[in-house]
C-alpha cells in the first residue's frame, strides 16, 4: 500500500493525506451525551419519606440583592400558589404536595447559599409556587423575615436565578421612662419596654446601679430608643439612644456613641473598670462584716467580702479584665477562681459549682468564669465575692472604682452637642410625665 501511494503524483498524495487527518481528527470528537427517558419512578416523591439531598457548592454562585422597586422591575409577575409548612413536612413533601419533581428539588436546592437554606424551613411558614406552561417550576417564593424575600425563578437557559427583595426600614425615636412604685421590672413593663430594652437599660447603669439592692419607690427612668418599621408596619425596636437613672436623687445619664459605647455627658465611659457584682443574684444573703459570727462554727470571724444568694448553675463573670492566678479547690473555700487586674487589685470567687478558666489565663470584664455552687464550707448556694486592694479587703459594694477613660478631645467635639441635646430630650419627656401625673 505504501509503494502504490508512493507512485502516485504528488498533488494525490497531498490530497490522501487531508482525507486521513480529517477523519482522524472525527475519532476524537466526543460523543453526544446520552439523554435518560423519563422515568415516573424517579420522578415521584414518597409522601412521608424524608430524603438526603446530596447539596453541591459552587464557588462561583451568585445572589442578587435587589431593593422594593428593583426586585418590581426585574422580576416577572407569576400567579402564586401558597403551601405552609406543616409538622412532619420536609422540603421534598412540599415538592410533592405542590406538584414538583425530585430532579426539580435537587436542582433548586443545589442552586447556592441561599436555596440551600430552604431545607432548614420551619413549620408554620410558607413556600409559594408557580408553575409554568410545560409543568415546570417556574418561581418560588419564601419570606426569609418581615423584611427579606427570596425569590427563586427559573431563566431562559432552563437554570435558576435567585434573588432577594429587601424592603426598606424606616428608624423613628421614641421616648419612655415611668416611676418606680414597687420594683424597676415591673414599672418598666408599664412603661411599655420589653424584656431586652429592660435588660439592655440595666447594663448600661449596671456599673453604678445595683438593681437588685438600689433602688427605691420614687426612682425615675427615661430613655429614647429606635423603632422599625416596614410598609408603615411595626417590626420591633432598635437599639437604645439614649437613657437616664434618677437613683435615690442621684441622676445618671448615659448617650450612645458612634462607637457603639455609651458615655457620660461629658464624654466619660460608663463602663468603669470593674462590676459592682459579677453574678445576677436574688439578695445579698451577708455583707462584708469584719466582725461577722460564722454560720457555721458560731465564732467571730471577719467576712471579707459579700454572699451573692443565687440558684446553682448561676453563672459567674469576671468583674473586670485580667489574669487568673490561681483557679483551684480547697475545704473551706470549695471551688474558686482569684483574678488579678493589674498591680493593684484582685478579685475572688469562692464556693463554685464549677471552674470555667484555668490558672493562667486571660479573661475580660463580663466573660463566664464559673457558676454558683455550694461548694466548701457553706450553709447554701452563692457566692462569696472579694475584692482586694493593694492586699487590703475592701467592701465590694462601697469601694471607690476607677474611674473610666473620657473620649479623646478630637471625638469630644462632635459628641457633646449630640449629648446635649439628647438630655434637653430626656429633661423634656421627665417633666412632661410629672405634668400629666
Amino acid at each position: 500500500m505504501v509503494h502504490v501511494v508512493n507512485t502516485l503524483p504528488k498533488k494525490h498524495k497531498l490530497l490522501i493525506l487531508g482525507l486521513v487527518s480529517a477523519i482522524t481528527a472525527l475519532t476524537f470528537l466526543p460523543s453526544e451525551k446520552a439523554t435518560a427517558s423519563k422515568d415516573n419512578s424517579v420522578n415521584a416523591l414518597e409522601i412521608g419519606k424524608r430524603y438526603d439531598l446530596q447539596v453541591k457548592v459552587d464557588n462561583n454562585e451568585k445572589l442578587t440583592e435587589l431593593n422594593s422597586e428593583q426586585a418590581a422591575e426585574k422580576l416577572p409577575e407569576y400567579d402564586l400558589v401558597d403551601h405552609q409548612v406543616k409538622n412532619g413536612d420536609n422540603l421534598a413533601i412540599i415538592f410533592k404536595r405542590a406538584g414538583f419533581s425530585a430532579q426539580t428539588l435537587y436542582k433548586l436546592v443545589n442552586t447556592n447559599a441561599e436555596t440551600r437554606k430552604l431545607t432548614k424551613i420551619h413549620p408554620g411558614e410558607v413556600l409559594s409556587f408557580a408553575t409554568a406552561e410545560n409543568g415546570d417550576l417556574a418561581q418560588l417564593r419564601y419570606v426569609i423575615s418581615k423584611t427579606d424575600t427570596l425569590f427563586v425563578t427559573l431563566n431562559d437557559e432552563g437554570n435558576y436565578d435567585t434573588a432577594i427583595d429587601s424592603k426598606e426600614i424606616e428608624t423613628l425615636t421614641k421616648t419612655a421612662g415611668g416611676e418606680i412604685s414597687s420594683n424597676f421590672w415591673t414599672s418598666a413593663i408599664s412603661a411599655g419596654l420589653s424584656e431586652r430594652q429592660i435588660m439592655n437599660f440595666a447594663d448600661i447603669f449596671g456599673w453604678d446601679v445595683d438593681f437588685a439592692n438600689d433602688i427605691r419607690k420614687g426612682d425615675q427612668f427615661g430613655l429614647i430608643y429606635e423603632s422599625h418599621y416596614v410598609d408603615g408596619e411595626f417590626i420591633g425596636t432598635g437599639k437604645i439612644i439614649a437613657a437616664e437613672f434618677i437613683n435615690q436623687g442621684q441622676r445618671f445619664a448615659a448617650i450612645r456613641h458612634t462607637d457603639g459605647s455609651f458615655y457620660t455627658p461629658e464624654g466619660r465611659s460608663m463602663k468603669k473598670a470593674f462590676l459592682r457584682a459579677p453574678v445576677n443574684f436574688k439578695y445579698i444573703s451577708s455583707s462584708f462584716n469584719p466582725k461577722r459570727l460564722h454560720p457555721v462554727t458560731g465564732q467571730v470571724r471577719a467576712h471579707r467580702g459579700i454572699d451573692f444568694a443565687a440558684r446553682t448553675g448561676t453563672p459567674v463573670v469576671a468583674s473586670g479584665n485580667g489574669k487568673v492566678i490561681k483557679a483551684g479547690y480547697s475545704k473551706y473555700n470549695g471551688n474558686y477562681v482569684f483574678i488579678s487586674h493589674g498591680t493593684q487589685y484582685v478579685t475572688k470567687y469562692l464556693h463554685l459549682n464549677k471552674k470555667l478558666v484555668k490558672t493562667g489565663q486571660k479573661v475580660k470584664q463580663g466573660q463566664q468564669i464559673g457558676t454558683v455552687g455550694s461548694t466548701g464550707r457553706v450553709t447554701g448556694a452563692h457566692l462569696h465575692y472579694e475584692f482586694l486592694v493593694n492586699g487590703v479587703h475592701r467592701n465590694p459594694k462601697t469601694v471607690k472604682l476607677p474611674k473610666s477613660e473620657p473620649l479623646p478631645r478630637s471625638e469630644l467635639a462632635k459628641f457633646k452637642p449630640i449629648a446635649d441635646n439628647f438630655i434637653a430630650q430626656l429633661e423634656r419627656n421627665r417633666e412632661l410625665q410629672l405634668a400629666l401625673k
